[in-house]
């Protein structure tokens, strides 16, 4: 249902009082068939709060259980949210729903606002998918509420990353790598300081792990990384490195990665290792060659 002053003159061509009839009509004939009603509050966001309250009243005496708040083109905050959430839930005693949009980056913010200001309910789609920017994605929403609210909702968290990378097939769009939550950079580290720390203890750097969302830590050699990163990685192709040799292996790499001005790939590490140890064997060290695959 149209809320705003905007939609309803400009779409609609109508007024507040044609809305609320229309609205309560159709609520009382959703309650006469013994269905639960959501009654959607279209761009509730850029609605004055009394007509709001006038609105949410009408629903509620003609029967609805629930009111769907709509941050329609997405122009709400974390802080206004929870301002106006928390009013209305006083004013009105419903429940509230949130449908967030992510025009400015806070469809997930605003959503977790609206928990935090009595919200039951959250409108997610998996990858933030939806018009223009999208809505608030399921992973991040899931997440939030299970890590910084601590409210888990029982939900197999660790198909997340099969989850979205079928959806992401399935529409036709690509899942970047630094999409919160699922992306493959989300528990990939590069830099000397941060791989050491994982290394160390992996909470250092990750919040959950990997496996929580159906990901792999991963340890990227690029020119942040130092010679602790270089051991952990080439322990993965079977190699066990002395500091001396990590240390000897480092500027190599690091020259390596500026020259292609990305990371490097499995095989091009132990092409320098290769060549590394070729030079050593010329010195009267022996070594074995070895594969990647």
């Amino acid at each position: 249902m149209i809320l705003s002053c905007i939609h309803i003159k400009n779409k609609l061509g109508s007024t507040r009082e044609a809305v609320l009839e229309s609205m309560v009509k159709a609520t009382e004939f959703a309650k006469a068939h013994d269905v639960y009603i959501s009654v959607n509050a279209e761009d509730a966001s850029r609605t004055e709060f009394d007509y709001l309250v006038e609105f949410a009243l009408a629903a509620k005496k003609a029967g609805a259980d629930r009111l769907r708040y709509c941050d329609t083109v997405g122009v709400l905050d974390p802080f206004k949210t929870l301002d106006v959430i928390s009013r209305l839930i006083e004013a009105t005693d419903m429940q509230i729903e949130m449908h967030t949009h992510n025009d400015f980056g806070m469809a997930t913010a605003n959503a977790l606002a609206g928990v935090k200001a009595g919200s039951r309910f959250v409108g997610v789609t998996v990858n933030g998918l939806g018009e223009r920017a999208g809505n608030a994605a399921l992973e991040e929403v899931a997440m939030g509420l299970k890590h910084l609210f601590h409210k888990d909702q029982n939900l197999k968290t660790q198909m997340f990353r099969e989850l979205s990378e079928y959806v992401a097939r399935a529409s036709g769009r690509n899942l970047p790598a630094g999409k919160p939550i699922v992306g493959d950079n989300m528990f990939r580290h590069e830099s000397g300081i941060h791989a050491d720390g994982v290394i160390k203890f992996p909470g250092t750097y990750e919040v959950f792990s990997p496996e929580d969302v159906g990901l792999e830590r991963q340890i990227v050699i690029g020119k942040h990384s130092g010679s602790r990163a270089i051991i952990l990685k080439f322990l993965e192709y079977g190699i066990s490195l002395s500091d001396e040799e990590a240390t000897e292996l480092l500027p190599m790499v690091r020259k390596a990665t500026v020259e292609m001005k990305r990371p490097l790939f499995d095989k091009e590490l132990v092409y320098i290792y290769e060549d590394y140890m070729h030079k050593k064997y010329e010195k009267g060290i022996d070594y074995a060659p070895v594969s990647t695959e």
